[in-house]
C-alpha cells in the first residue's frame, strides 16, 4: 500500500497514495469539525460556512472559482457531516496546483461579503424548506433529534430558518478560526500524485492557516436517550425508524454492529428484506444501518410501508431482531463479510473513493488501517458475539421511534417496549 504520511512544521497532515495507472487526481482538504462543533447560537453555521467558501475570496470572485476549475475539465465541491467537512476536487494530474491553490484560497482567505451572505442563506433557506417538503429527509432529523435530545449532535444540519438568517461574517469568521485549524486538517490526495512535490505545495499555500484555536468551547460527550416522535401527514405512505443505541467508532462492537446491520438489512439477502418485502410484502423499502461517532452510535431499521400495513409490519420488524439475539449463521456472516470486503475493494479503485477512505481514517484512528488488519478484524466475529451484541442493543437500551405520514395504525412506544421484553409477541401479532 503506498501511503505516504507527512505532518508539516505547521501541524497540518499531508496524505497521498499514487495510483500510477491513472492520469487524474482526487484531492481535498478534510476539517475534524462539522455540525456537532457549533455552539448553541450556531447552528447550521458550519454548512453555511461550506456553502460562503465558494463565494469569493481576496483574490477570486464566485464566478472566477468556479470557472478557473472548470477551465481545466475539474470538479470542485464540498460536504458537511456532523464531525466532518470536506472540501475537494477532481482534475488531470497536470492542474493538481491549481486545485491546490483554489482549496487553499477558498479556506484562508474568503471574503465573506455581505451580499453573498444574504444571497447564499436564501439558498439555504430554500434547501430547508425542500428538505422538510420530504418526508425521507424529515423522518431521519427526527430521528436523531429524538435520539439526542437537547444536544448539538441530534441537531439538523442545515440549521433553522431563524438560526441561518441571523448569521453575521464575523460569526463565521470566529466559526472558522475555531475550527479550521491546522492541528485538526488533512490534505489527502489520491491517484496520479507526487507525494513530496504535493508537500511542498501545500506548505507554500497553507501558511495563513492557525495551528490552534486561541479559544475554544468545551462540548458534552454525547448522551444516547432514545424516545418518540411521530407526524401525521396526508401522504400515500408512512416513513418508519426504529432505532437502538450503537457503539462509537473505537469501541470493541464497532465492526460487530457493522456486520449484524448487514445481516439483517444490507441487502436483497438480507433478513429483513426477505421476510418483511418479499415474503409477506408489508413495505417496498426495509433496511438496517448502524451509524458510528467519536463517542456514540446508532443502530436503525428504517421502513417505507402504506400505513395500513403498519400494524403488522411492526412486530414482525420486533421478531426479526428477536431471532437475531438466538441465532446467526456462519454462512450470514461470511456473506456480510465478502460484501464489506467487495465494498472496500471496489471502492480504492476510484482515487475520489480513496482519497475518502484514507481521510476518514486519519481522522477517526490517526492512521491508516491496511485491508489485511481491517479483514482480520471481521475474521474475529463469531455468531455467538453477535447474538451477543443483538441482546444487548434491542433489549437493554430504550428505543428510539420515528415516523411521518398516515401513523394512525402505529402502535405507541410503550407497546413497543414491550413487546421487546415479552417473549413470543411479535409471531403471534404478526400471524393473528
Amino acid at each position: 500500500m503506498n501511503v505516504e504520511i507527512t505532518r508539516l512544521a505547521s501541524g497540518l497532515t499531508v496524505v497521498t497514495q499514487n495510483m500510477p495507472h491513472l492520469e487524474s487526481v482526487a484531492l481535498g482538504v478534510w476539517i475534524k469539525s462539522g455540525s456537532r462543533n457549533e455552539t448553541e447560537n450556531e447552528h447550521g453555521i458550519a454548512h453555511l460556512l461550506e456553502h460562503m467558501a465558494f463565494k469569493g475570496t481576496a483574490r477570486r470572485s464566485a464566478r472566477q472559482i468556479a470557472e478557473e476549475i472548470e477551465n481545466v475539465g475539474g470538479e470542485l465541491n464540498a460536504a458537511t457531516s456532523t464531525e466532518t467537512t470536506s472540501y475537494y476536487a477532481r482534475v488531470l494530474k497536470d492542474h493538481v496546483p491549481l486545485a491546490i491553490d483554489i482549496l487553499a484560497d477558498i479556506l484562508t482567505e474568503s471574503a465573506f461579503e455581505d451580499e453573498e451572505l444574504e444571497r447564499e442563506k436564501h439558498v439555504i433557506l430554500q434547501e430547508i424548506g425542500a428538505a422538510n417538503d420530504t418526508p425521507d429527509d424529515v423522518v431521519f432529523d427526527r430521528f436523531s433529534e429524538v435520539a439526542y435530545r437537547g444536544q448539538t449532535i441530534g441537531r439538523p444540519i442545515l440549521g433553522t430558518p431563524e438560526t441561518v438568517k441571523s448569521f453575521t461574517p464575523n460569526q463565521i469568521r470566529g466559526y472558522l478560526s475555531r475550527n479550521y485549524t491546522t492541528d485538526r486538517m488533512f490534505v489527502v490526495a489520491a491517484g496520479a500524485v507526487d507525494h513530496d512535490v504535493l508537500v511542498r505545495q501545500v506548505e507554500e499555500r497553507f501558511a495563513l492557516l492557525p495551528s490552534s484555536p486561541a479559544e475554544s468551547p468545551v462540548f458534552e460527550p454525547a448522551r444516547y436517550l432514545g424516545g418518540d416522535v411521530r407526524e401525521t401527514r396526508d401522504l400515500m405512505d408512512t416513513q418508519l425508524l426504529i432505532g437502538f443505541e450503537g457503539k462509537a467508532y473505537h469501541m470493541r462492537d464497532f465492526y460487530c454492529s457493522q456486520i449484524l446491520a448487514n445481516i439483517l438489512g444490507g441487502g436483497m439477502s438480507s433478513r429483513l428484506f426477505q421476510e418483511v418485502r418479499e415474503h409477506r410484502g408489508l413495505c417496498y423499502s426495509v433496511y438496517a444501518f448502524h451509524w458510528g461517532f467519536s463517542d456514540t452510535g446508532i443502530f436503525g431499521i428504517h421502513a417505507a410501508t402504506g400505513g395500513e400495513d403498519l400494524p403488522q409490519l411492526v412486530p414482525v420488524i420486533l421478531d426479526e431482531l428477536r431471532k437475531a439475539s438466538d441465532t446467526i449463521e456462519t454462512v450470514e456472516i461470511d456473506r456480510a463479510r465478502a460484501q464489506i470486503r467487495a465494498q472496500l475493494l471496489m471502492g480504492q479503485e476510484s482515487p475520489a473513493a480513496r482519497a475518502g477512505q484514507i481521510a476518514r481514517q486519519m481522522i477517526l484512528y490517526g492512521r491508516i488501517i491496511p485491508n489485511v488488519e481491517m479483514m482480520e478484524r471481521l475474521a474475529g466475529i463469531t455468531p455467538q458475539r453477535l447474538t451477543d451484541l443483538a441482546g444487548r442493543l434491542f433489549f437493554d437500551t430504550v428505543p428510539t421511534m420515528s415516523a411521518i405520514g398516515p401513523v394512525e395504525n402505529l402502535a405507541p412506544l410503550s407497546d413497543i417496549r414491550a413487546a421487546l421484553s415479552s417473549p413470543g409477541f411479535g409471531t403471534q401479532t404478526a400471524t393473528g
